[in-house]
């Protein structure tokens, strides 16, 4: 475990959203672009975004929620997107996923297992041994395989808008919302548009709100858009399969939480998650879709912090 990398970060900033830190994990060649907030003496809790979504997609007043109440937050690009490693060499194309999503064959370049690892090379770098995780859609895919694979590295386990992988509760009610094509354009205007799009079709219609999504998709194209990445995050997702006999082994303290209007992942995946970790409790919020909309954050930071501070008493 390295010396822990000293953080003047007090609360989280402009440089939150934008500028972070770089390392390159030893275990597996990725370079990740992270930022931290809050005292580094606090219970750490570290956040993993979802499939093909940068780490400004977080929105910054949960992290000042979380920094208010003394934990120490870390927020990081998974591999193959934003400012973290791009694996474009590892192609993949639409057909390719169309495809598998139809259950043919097919070889994923890495898996969620992998995606898992670049984060304890991550608290590794920081010289934390347990974290509170905290991860929301494959991020919480992603955070289920640290308390499976890595459990004395999870302090809780946050699982936000996601699944177990088990088919009937993973998909979409029907009828399925228009999902817009998961490659994104790379010109900004063309990028704008698709993004804020995208995001009106996943997000509550009482919480959209169009001008700051325009304004987040500017900040998430001027640090990268990687076509290709987010396709590899979905064959990741897909070749992982049903996580429901691995989730029953996990002891560490869990949190469902997921939208009840959510049009991307029912409501149902997230009953199924509570209902496959042992001691899980469930809270589902009305009025939240596939999203982290601003009106909701105080009540998810509450859920989160409540939960944080009953693992640290245990």
């Amino acid at each position: 475990m390295s010396t822990p990398v000293p953080d003047p970060t007090t609360a989280p900033d402009g440089s939150w959203s934008r500028d972070g830190q770089q390392v390159r994990l030893p275990a597996t060649g990725i370079t990740l672009d992270y930022v931290t907030a809050g005292e580094p003496a606090g219970p750490t809790v570290l956040l993993i975004m979802g499939m093909n979504g940068q780490r400004i997609l977080w929105p910054t007043e949960l992290a000042e929620a979380l920094v208010e109440a003394g934990c120490h937050v870390v927020a990081y690009d998974n591999r193959d997107v934003g400012r973290s490693t791009v694996l474009d060499d590892e192609h993949v194309d639409l057909e390719t996923v169309t495809a598998a999503m139809n259950g043919h064959p097919f070889a994923a370049p890495y898996g969620l297992a992998d995606m898992a690892v670049d984060a304890v090379g991550l608290l590794d770098h920081l010289g934390i041994e347990r974290a509170h995780v905290v991860g929301v859609s494959m991020g919480g895919m992603i955070a289920q395989h640290l308390a499976i694979d890595h459990p004395e590295r999870v302090a809780s386990l946050t699982s936000i808008n996601s699944t177990t992988g088990m088919a009937p509760s993973s998909a979409p009610r029907e009828p399925m919302v228009p999902i817009p094509d998961p490659t994104p354009p790379t010109g900004e205007a063309e990028f704008v548009e698709w993004f804020t799009s995208g995001l009106a079709e996943l997000s509550s219609a009482h919480h959209f709100d169009e001008a700051d999504t325009r304004e987040l998709a500017r900040a998430v194209h001027d640090r990268g858009v990687h076509p290709a990445g987010g396709l590899r995050h979905l064959l990741a997702i897909l070749a992982d399969g049903d996580r429901t006999e691995r989730l029953a082994g996990v002891r560490v303290p869990t949190l469902v939480i997921h939208g009840a209007d959510d049009p991307l992942v029912d409501v149902e995946a997230g009953r199924a998650t509570a209902a496959a970790i042992p001691g899980a409790r469930l809270l589902i919020l009305e009025e939240m879709a596939h999203d982290l909309p601003l009106a909701l954050v105080p009540q998810v930071a509450g859920a989160v912090l409540d939960h944080i501070t009953a693992a640290e008493r245990r």
